[in-house]
């Protein structure tokens, strides 16, 4: 019979960067989460353990604007496992000028369901 796991985190969920022990059972279910200070920290530790995500914050190249670039990030948070190929569409893409904060670059990147949007006015 396999042995429960532990795996150890700290938490990004807020400034204070808990250390997180979460237990996981043989199945990889979680079984319980210590060391967290509040709620947040408990939801980051199940998910970072079971479906990891992240933001993805880049620049995308500026086609007749002052700037060559435009900085730029995920809707919301999008699998870990899809933070490569989300680049890989970024690095090909191109904008338009003008843009503005907030105009979806680049629409469902790598298939996620996510948009990139432009985190800033582009002239």
């Amino acid at each position: 019979m396999a042995e429960n796991t532990v795996r150890e985190l700290t938490c990004i969920s807020c400034p204070l960067g808990c250390p997180l022990r979460v237990e996981l059972n043989s199945a990889g279910q979680v079984l319980g989460i210590t060391g967290n200070t509040c709620r947040r920290g408990e939801e980051y530790g199940r998910k970072e353990v079971t479906a990891p995500t992240r933001t993805v914050t880049s620049t995308l190249r500026l086609i007749g604007g002052k700037a060559p670039v435009v900085s730029v990030r995920t809707r919301e948070d999008i699998p870990k496992d899809k933070i490569f190929p989300c680049m890989e569409e970024i690095r090909k893409a191109a904008a338009k000028a003008p843009v503005k904060m907030g105009d979806v670059l680049i629409a469902n990147v790598a298939g996620t369901g996510v948009d990139v949007i432009a985190t800033k006015d582009g002239e």
